[in-house]
């Protein structure tokens, strides 16, 4: 049995109950795995260790370098605590392949062959350094939560706690929010993409460019407050 748990939570940036989660995988003899696309590099901020409490205590985690690490896309990072398990699991034996004799990277994920994306992922860390990673987590979700705060004072609806780098926006009606997400993408002041939630469709917005700024957030809210009183066609009714 698998369970897998979710840190950062792609719509919203929530963090599940990791120490309630692991308890009962452990009691019920099961994997536990953590999506940690975005909310795995929390734990390099202090300001949320209670987001990430238990954490450290799953089987395995995957995390994306595409989001935080700006990173190309096929940059994806799979961690397990038992080396053995992914060994196990993906080791792939004929005489023409090299020896299991030491580290062989074929040997540990589901390809045999694949570019060397982590030199990428090597030389974000490196430049940055802990305390950079560090930085940049913290300033994108400071700045996340500035453009909740534009946006709640402006009248939309910001559907989420905004605890990462997430925010979760919705306009008066569902028609509104998909002209908000066209306009806003056709005026190109930024990107924001669209997601449904409870059923209904919502705008995503994700903070994690390493060279925004506070003025970009102000800029941005700016333009999606202006795309908000664009009308819905028919009269604006879902």
């Amino acid at each position: 049995m698998v369970i897998c748990a979710q840190a950062g939570e792609v719509n919203t940036g929530a963090f599940d109950p990791f120490p309630a989660i692991g308890e009962w995988a452990r009691r019920h003899q099961a994997w536990m795995h953590v999506d940690g696309a975005f909310g795995l590099w929390a734990l390099t901020d202090p300001s949320r260790s209670h987001l990430t409490a238990g954490l450290a205590e799953a089987d395995s985690w995957a995390t994306d370098g595409h989001k935080w690490l700006n990173v190309p896309y096929d940059c994806g990072i799979a961690l397990a605590r038992r080396p053995g398990d992914l060994r196990r699991s993906f080791t792939a034996a004929a005489g023409y392949l090299p020896p299991d004799t030491g580290f062989e990277a074929a040997n540990l994920t589901p390809q045999s062959s694949q570019r060397t994306r982590q030199v990428e992922v090597w030389a974000v860390l490196r430049t940055l350094g802990r305390q950079g990673v560090t930085d940049l987590i913290t300033r994108t979700c400071r700045h996340a939560q500035t453009m909740a705060a534009y946006l709640s004072q402006a009248g939309l609806e910001v559907l989420n706690d905004v605890v990462l780098n997430q925010v979760l926006v919705r306009a008066a009606t569902d028609d509104h929010t998909r002209v908000l997400i066209a306009a806003v993408q056709q005026d190109g002041t930024c990107w924001c993409g669209p997601t449904v939630w409870q059923h209904r469709p919502a705008m995503r917005i994700s903070v994690s460019g390493w060279a925004t700024t506070a003025e970009d957030i102000r800029q941005s809210a700016d333009a999606i407050i202006a795309a908000a009183q664009l009308p819905a066609p028919g009269g604006g009714s879902d």
